[in-house]
């Protein structure tokens, strides 16, 4: 039998001397402030057996995402591109036609907004968001929810108002881990599992827990709250590198999810860390 390829569903590429990150100011983060590209990250997905990879919008610009699809078209590792559109634009149907048919576009797999960046709550829910993301559902391609607790009640409308697009959550909806917090966290994620479109990406948990403090059990909670909610059919490994550097290596990141998971059977451990991420961007 063929193996399922290892799939990692979420890192970036990030090149702060080309263009500017609104999100990378402070001291915080100085140590990534600096390009990390294809042949940085290729030695890490050899050291830990991943195959393939699906690079995520950074910056919300038209012009990163045909930089990353470029990429991609270039480096036998990238599998997709989740890249970003204004989703409010009357035009965006044409804009994510004329991305699809560019020479690179076969790459293009999703599209994703910096919601949780938005003042406003319920910016998932205005109209023209809702119709935004039914023309992303209609062009084929996913949705990447990159939210927080806050959000997701708007999420859930959003959602309901597109039945027939493909949703995956962002770093399980960012919870308070480093405060130990689980509600609203729990009861609003939760009732978001329950609709079958929406799968959730076991990411982003090392910086939302005390960067220099965290340990394997202060994730534990959340992983199992997830896994319960979406089952291993719904869920995909993500690295979210290089921002995790910020808390852990590349190793130390699918290596706790592994152990997290107690050591998955290689059905699904296959599903996990492949299969579903490839079904659901049907890279």
């Amino acid at each position: 039998m063929a193996k399922t390829p290892v799939v990692d569903a979420h890192h970036h590429f990030l090149d702060p001397t080309m263009r500017d990150y609104y999100w990378m100011g402070g001291d915080d983060l100085v140590s990534i402030r600096k390009p990390f590209g294809p042949e940085d990250l290729r030695p890490l997905l050899a050291q830990n057996g991943v195959d393939l990879t699906v690079i995520v919008h950074a910056v919300p610009t038209v012009e990163e995402t045909e930089e990353f699809l470029s990429i991609a078209a270039d480096t036998d590792f990238v599998a997709g591109v989740v890249g970003w559109v204004d989703l409010t634009a009357p035009g965006v149907g044409d804009v994510l036609s004329q991305l699809k048919d560019s020479d690179n576009g076969k790459w293009l797999v999703g599209i994703r907004h910096q919601v949780h960046d938005e003042e406003d709550a319920e910016w998932m829910a205005r109209e023209d968001v809702i119709r935004g993301i039914k023309a992303v559902g209609t062009a084929g391609l996913a949705y990447d929810l990159l939210i927080k607790q806050r959000e997701l009640p708007a999420c859930m409308l959003a959602v309901d108002a597109n039945p027939d697009t493909r949703f995956v959550v962002d770093h399980i909806a960012k919870p308070l881990i480093a405060a130990g917090g689980m509600e609203p966290w729990a009861s609003r994620l939760k009732a978001l599992a329950k609709r079958p479109n929406v799968y959730c990406k076991l990411s982003g948990m090392v910086t939302e827990a005390d960067w220099n403090g965290w340990k394997p059990d202060h994730l534990k909670p959340y992983t199992d709250c997830v896994l319960e909610w979406f089952g291993e059919d719904r869920v995909m490994f993500g690295s979210d590198w290089p921002y995790c550097l910020l808390a852990a290596n590349y190793s130390t990141v699918k290596g706790t999810l592994e152990s997290l998971l107690g050591n998955p059977g290689r059905d699904i451990y296959a599903k996990i860390f492949g299969g579903n991420a490839s079904a659901f961007y049907r890279l």
